[in-house]
Order: C-alpha cells, then sequence, then structure tokens
C-alpha cells in the first residue's frame, strides 16, 4: 500500500483533533471579548438595542383609513406611510425610532392597516403626538358646480324647513349618496387622486407682481413625482377653465382656475401665508405629506426605571436557569455534560454577538424567548449523549459512541429543530410587534443551538480520551460514568 493511502498516524490524528478544538476555543473566546467591549463600553460600535419596554419610551399605534383606495395600492401605501413617518421622526432627533406596518388580523375579510410607532426615549406622548401630527395630509380636489348647486338647494330646504316647524331640524340628508352633516353642507369638490403620496419636493417661494398675485407673498411651490406630474398633467388637461381645490388636512388652501394643462410637474399653494407659515408648511411637506389619513388609536408609555427592572429581573432569570442547566448536565452526564456546558455557553456567547451585530431590538418577550431557548438549546446534546450510551455500553470505546452517537442523534435532531424553527417563522410571519420580537429571538436560538451541539460539542467530545466500557481507569470513570447509568 503506498503512503498516499495510508491513514494518518494517531499522533497526527490526535494533534489534528485538539487544534481544531483550540480554534474553536479561541474563536469563541475572541467574540466573547468583543461582546464584552460592545456592551460595556460607552461609545460602542454594536452596543444592544433595546425595545421599549426595556429602555423605556412611547409606544403609538396609529389605525390608517384606507377605505376608499385600491386594496393593490393598500401596501404600497403603507410603506410610503411608515417612510413618512419615519423621515418625520428622524427630524425632532428621536434616537433610533422603529416604524412598523401591521394588519389586525390576517383572518378578518377587511384587516385594519395600523402603523405601530416605538420612540426610545420619548415619555412626553403629548408631544409626541403633536409632533406627528405636523405633519399634513396634501390634497387636490376639482370644483363641481353641480354639487355646489345641491349644496344650495339643501341649504334653502333646511332654512324652509327651520322657519316652518320652528326649529325642527330635517332628517339625513344625502347628495349624490353622500351623507350631509347637520346643516346639509356637503364639500363640493370631487377626489382627483392626486395626493401627498405623489409629492417630491417642496419650496418656500415669494410671488412676483406679473403673476395676478400680491408682489412677495410668501407661497410654497410643490414638484410632484414622475407618476404624479402625469397625474396632475392629465387632470389639468381633462379640466380647462374648472377651479382645482388645494387642501391641507382637509382644510380648503386656494382653488386656483385651470387655464391651460401643466405638464411640468410643478404646482403652487398660496392662502394668505406669513413668511414663516409658508417655511413651516414647505418644510412639513418636504419631510412628507401623508400619502393616507391616519388616527391614532393608543398609546402607551414605559419610563426608563420600570424598562431597567425588567431587564435586570431578565438576566437574573438568564443566569439562574443556566446554572440549573449545567448543574443537571454535570451531575447526570458527568464529563460529558462539562462539555456540553462549555458549548452552550458558546452558545449564548454567539447569541449575544448576534444580537448586537444584526442588530435584534431586545424586548422583554425576545428575552423571554433567549431564556426559553438555553434549555431547547442542550435538547440536541441529551440525544446524542443518549446514543452514545447505547454505544458505550455494547463495548465500543468513548470516541466510536460519539461517533455513531451523533450519525443516530441527527434524524431527531434535525425534525425537532426543523418544526420547532417552523413555529418561529408562523410565528414572526402572522404576528404582533411583540409577538415578532419572541419569535425572531427564538429562531435564531434553535439555527445557533445547532450549530453548537454539532460542531462546538463534537469538536470538544473528539479530545477527551478514548476509554473502554470495561476500564478502571481514572478517565474511564470520570467519562464513563455519565455514559454506563
Amino acid at each position: 500500500m503506498s503512503e498516499s493511502t495510508q491513514q494518518p498516524s494517531a499522533q497526527t490524528q490526535a494533534f489534528m483533533r485538539w487544534f481544531r478544538a483550540l480554534i474553536v476555543i479561541g474563536a469563541v473566546a475572541w467574540f466573547a471579548v468583543v461582546v464584552y467591549q460592545n456592551a460595556t463600553q460607552p461609545e460602542a460600535s454594536n452596543p444592544f438595542k433595546l425595545g421599549l419596554d426595556l429602555a423605556g419610551g412611547s409606544h403609538l399605534i396609529y389605525e390608517a383609513d384606507v377605505s376608499g383606495i385600491d386594496p393593490i395600492e393598500v401596501p404600497q401605501l403603507m410603506n410610503v406611510l411608515r417612510d413618512v413617518i419615519e423621515r418625520r421622526i428622524n427630524v425632532f432627533g428621536v434616537s433610533e425610532p422603529i416604524v412598523q406596518v401591521e394588519k389586525s388580523s390576517f383572518v378578518t375579510d377587511e384587516p385594519i392597516e395600523r402603523l405601530v410607532v416605538e420612540l426610545p426615549g420619548v415619555t412626553d406622548v403629548s408631544a409626541a403626538v403633536a409632533e406627528i401630527g405636523r405633519t399634513p395630509l396634501l390634497e387636490f380636489k376639482l370644483y363641481s358646480a353641480e354639487l355646489d348647486q345641491q349644496q344650495q338647494a339643501v341649504e334653502n330646504l333646511n332654512s324652509l324647513t327651520l322657519a316652518s316647524s320652528s326649529g325642527a331640524t330635517i332628517g339625513e340628508v344625502k347628495v349624490n349618496g353622500e351623507v350631509a352633516d347637520k346643516t346639509g353642507t356637503v364639500s363640493p369638490f370631487l377626489d382627483t387622486g392626486l395626493t401627498g403620496r405623489y409629492l417630491e419636493t417642496a419650496s418656500l417661494e415669494f410671488a412676483g407682481s406679473q403673476t395676478g398675485q400680491l408682489a412677495n407673498e410668501p407661497m410654497v411651490a410643490v414638484r410632484f413625482t414622475d407618476e404624479g406630474a402625469k397625474l396632475f398633467a392629465e387632470i389639468t388637461a381633462a379640466h380647462v377653465g374648472e377651479q382645482l381645490g388645494i387642501f391641507l388636512d382637509g382644510e380648503l388652501l386656494s382653488a386656483p382656475v385651470i387655464n391651460e394643462a401643466i405638464t411640468g410637474g410643478t404646482a403652487t399653494i398660496s392662502g394668505s401665508f406669513t413668511p414663516d407659515e409658508a417655511r413651516a408648511l414647505a418644510q412639513n411637506l418636504s419631510f412628507g405629506a401623508l400619502p393616507v389619513p391616519i388616527t391614532l388609536q393608543s398609546t402607551q408609555t414605559v419610563g426608563a426605571s420600570l424598562g431597567v427592572n425588567v431587564l435586570e429581573h431578565g438576566v437574573k432569570a438568564g443566569v439562574f436557569g443556566f446554572s440549573i442547566i449545567v448543574l443537571f448536565m454535570m451531575l447526570w452526564y458527568r464529563l460529558p455534560g462539562l462539555v456540553s456546558s462549555t458549548a452552550l455557553l458558546s452558545y449564548i456567547v454567539i447569541m449575544l454577538g448576534l444580537f448586537q451585530l444584526v442588530p435584534v431590538t431586545l424586548t422583554a418577550a425576545g428575552l423571554a424567548g433567549f431564556v426559553l431557548s438555553l434549555g431547547m438549546a442542550v435538547d440536541a446534546n441529551v440525544l446524542v449523549f443518549e446514543r452514545m450510551k447505547e454505544e458505550f455500553r455494547s463495548g465500543s470505546s468513548s470516541r466510536k459512541a460519539a461517533e455513531v452517537g451523533f450519525i443516530r442523534a441527527w434524524s431527531a435532531i434535525r425534525d425537532g429543530n426543523i418544526t420547532s424553527l417552523l413555529s418561529a417563522i408562523i410565528l414572526f410571519w402572522f404576528g404582533t410587534s411583540v409577538v415578532k420580537g419572541f419569535a425572531l429571538v427564538f429562531g435564531m436560538g434553535v439555527v445557533v443551538s445547532m450549530f453548537s451541539a454539532l460542531t462546538i460539542t463534537r469538536t470538544l467530545l473528539m479530545v477527551l480520551p478514548e476509554v473502554s466500557y470495561t476500564e478502571k481507569s481514572f478517565w474511564s470513570k470520570l467519562l464513563g460514568c455519565g455514559l454506563s447509568k
């Protein structure tokens, strides 16, 4: 037999086993140092990112009115709304805000579209709501003479009814299917579909005397996106000679007459503004006009002291759970239990590193998922050790028993972790923001636990002395005692 086909010597195999073990231990130790530095240094590049329930802040839930929007366009508009609110929040200096879209339920016929806003460090809810609420809803509507005439007729009917009945009120009045208010008035403007969702920029300008407006009158010039410019051109071309009302948060600012088709994708908003008012309006519109109306549904404030208390209790629970698991594994499996505890410690280091590098926003639910995953992280080790027992008792050496144990336990480890991972995916896909935090951490824990069990535990087991079931040496007692019970 040639040298190229010979098996490596026992010394070479032992060297390779120790080399791999030292590489694994060194990598985990280095990663642990990085995690510690990021957790303790005030100016760390990747610190832990804590959610509101751990760091304190405000939690706002808005409901979007999408009743008059094509369902196909709703997801896109909600994404635009999220981006707009996020830009608006960034302006007043909130550190790492979270703005996300969610539906009330996936099983209802008409799910409610919600926008969840989390503002870490902001405990003044009224100030946060006022700041977000200042973002305007910009709409362009066409004046309808027919609706105006119907409105006048309803108003005349109201006055006659009140005069003849000495204060009696009329019943529900509808104009073109739209319910009038108590005075019978209905806005004589029709929706065009052109709203702030198509807005690109807005800037302060001053009108010249040749424009037909007062000289140096402050106004706001808006520029539409390509899609908005096309829609604006179509509207102005089809309705030359009609009035186009410009509404801000439902209030009519101006209603200029369309003299010709406007193809440049720009328009001006004038409404007896002062320079400061026009500048503020331009700034607000530039930061984002809301594509759909929103209403505040609920608010929640978490104090910083309460968040610290929750975090401390979560850390204590994690330390206590880790200690119990290590104690059980070492009492039941002895030396293999110590190996699995070392792998569990590496699992914790890797998970904490992922929390910093991904980064994952840690909430109380996510912290609970992490503590829960500690127990599940050793289930693969338990399966392997039980298979090792069977092989060890049948006469195989400890190292051979470990090799066969990993092979025989793989199918059970694979199936169990896949089902857990599927559960985490389902929870993350359909759950609310709180459930998603738990599901994300739990899913990450499943993947990392498989890596720690199949790689780290296996590597460390292979460097242990090889003993047999019948030996009476020190290592056989220490290693075999956990496998022969």
